[in-house]
């Protein structure tokens, strides 16, 4: 098999029920980061876990940003196209359906402009402290899509209102939201995981 357009991690499914889960680090992660919270939340779920290829003071990322919470936004539509075809790829080398994303900081943030910018890639998705990552999204239809949105009360990040507007685009475009804002700051706690989890199971 050829190589793929992103150095990635990838394991298969250990049950043949549940959807894929496309695992999206934040800043300074990488491929191996989420995929213990991935087999936490969906035990039996192929996990598909690609490496951002921007780098910020060596650090990887999903797209450039002009400063904290200040997005190149051309540069994040570029990205997530770049990575929607890399998941086009993928699911034809492992043999995949559409798969729900479950994104971190900067992976949430791709993976929500991947949902505005290419819906078909993505079956839902779930964003853990994700921001809105294009001021001026296009017309889409997320109708039927599922999404889990949970944001941290003290996160120091993000403002509440962003989080909220995020959550207001997506179901304004069809999409089935549910938002949840925890006593959290940016990082994962066991409340986030849990959570999801349960998500998973009543999908």
């Amino acid at each position: 098999m050829r190589p793929l357009s992103f150095t990635h991690r990838y394991e298969p499914a250990l049950t043949p029920d549940q959807p894929p889960l496309l695992l999206l680090h934040g800043t300074g992660g990488d491929e191996n980061d989420l995929i213990p919270a991935g087999r936490m939340v969906a035990s039996g779920a192929a996990l598909l876990s690609p490496r951002g290829k921007v780098l910020e003071n060596g650090m990887p990322r999903f797209f450039r940003r002009l400063a904290e919470g200040v997005f190149d936004e051309e540069d994040v539509k570029a990205r997530a196209n770049e990575l929607a075809d890399f998941v086009a790829e993928a699911r034809e080398a492992y043999g995949l359906a559409a798969p729900i994303a479950l994104g971190f900081s900067n992976g949430a943030n791709i993976a929500a402009a991947m949902l505005v910018l290419r819906p078909e890639t993505l079956a839902g998705a779930v964003l853990l402290r994700a921001m809105v990552p294009l001021s001026d999204p296009p017309r889409t239809d997320l109708t039927g899509k599922q999404v889990l949105m949970l944001s941290g009360a003290m996160d120091p990040l993000i403002p509440a209102d962003n989080s909220s507007r995020l959550a207001a685009q997506l179901q304004g475009a069809g999409a089935e939201v549910k938002h949840t804002i925890l006593p959290a700051g940016h990082g994962l706690s066991q409340q986030d995981l849990s959570l999801t989890q349960n998500w998973f199971l009543n999908l």
